[in-house]
């Protein structure tokens, strides 16, 4: 009874946005019968995602002629670097999904197959740390951690398994089951990406997908279309993956442009899987956290 009360107020939630003037759609999706407090605390991450050490490296900074040759439009899924959607489960170790999301067009786009690389070799092995004058991030499993950490990780570690030698299970286990045998890609190096759309923008079109952080408190009943901003903060708290950008007409007769943002909630959720962020408005806190393994 609990559960059904819950759900109708949620339905109640949904009618009110779907109100609203947006161009994003509202409905019934798995998180329904859930209050906003359990959804952020089972799917979202525990660990501060907005925490960075300024020492880290960051990509070089386009031109503006470099800017203007931009397409209107690109997308690495026509382009094979992407795998299929994923699913988190009930762990918060989106971090982990956007990262070999990453690493898995990089190590696709350095001349090797695509390949599905394992969330859960980093989820039970990967304890690494960030710390920043006293602030502390550290990757802790299904509690939340960073998408660079996980590189750093990686890279230590001599690579990452892929998904079918170490699957996914949803929690963290005991025991770290990393082989070196099993490994499905290695990396040379990683950097954080200006955070301005535009740089983001040719920075995806040379080099292929690439992870950011979101505030996705707000995302709880989205089912399709573009989400743009109102709803959204900058509490980055979700790892996802930027796989292309484009645009629309919409249905206000507005020229819109957005980003195809790979998620990890299965491909039932939202625009099968993937949401679309309006690009242009810092939506969500999309360019506050853009990063980048280098293969």
């Amino acid at each position: 009874m609990r559960r059904f009360a819950i759900f109708q107020e949620n339905l109640d939630r949904i009618d009110e946005l779907n109100q609203k003037k947006t161009t994003a759609r509202f409905g019934i999706t798995q998180f329904a019968d859930m209050t906003p407090e359990e959804f952020k605390n089972k799917y979202l991450s525990k660990v501060n995602m907005g925490v960075r050490d300024p020492s880290w490296p960051v990509a070089d900074l386009y031109t503006d002629q470099q800017i203007g040759a931009l397409p209107v439009s690109m997308d690495w899924r026509t382009k094979g670097a992407v795998t299929a959607v994923k699913n988190q489960g009930d762990c918060g170790s989106c971090w982990s999904f956007s990262a070999t999301g990453n690493m898995e067009g990089q190590w696709f786009l350095a001349g090797h197959d695509l390949i599905g690389l394992s969330e859960q070799n980093l989820v039970d092995c990967d304890h690494h740390c960030m710390e920043y004058e006293g602030e502390s991030s550290c990757d802790a499993g299904c509690n939340g951690g960073l998408m660079p950490n996980a590189f750093m990780y990686t890279m230590q570690n001599g690579g990452i398994d892929t998904e079918q030698s170490y699957p996914y299970v949803a929690e963290t286990e005991a025991t770290c089951d990393f082989n070196k045998t099993s490994v499905g890609a290695t990396i040379k190096n990683w950097t954080m990406i200006p955070g301005n759309e535009t740089q983001m923008a040719a920075y995806l079109n040379d080099h292929g997908p690439i992870s950011i952080a979101v505030d996705a408190q707000s995302w709880q009943f989205y089912f399709g279309g573009v989400w743009q901003d109102p709803w959204c903060g900058t509490s980055l708290d979700h790892g996802v993956l930027i796989v292309g950008f484009d645009y629309e007409y919409n249905i206000f007769g507005e020229y819109t442009q957005y980003w195809i943002v790979k998620n990890s909630w299965g491909s039932f959720w939202g625009e099968d899987g993937y949401i679309y962020l309006e690009r242009g408005s810092d939506s969500c806190g999309d360019n506050l956290f853009p990063c980048s393994s280098i293969a």
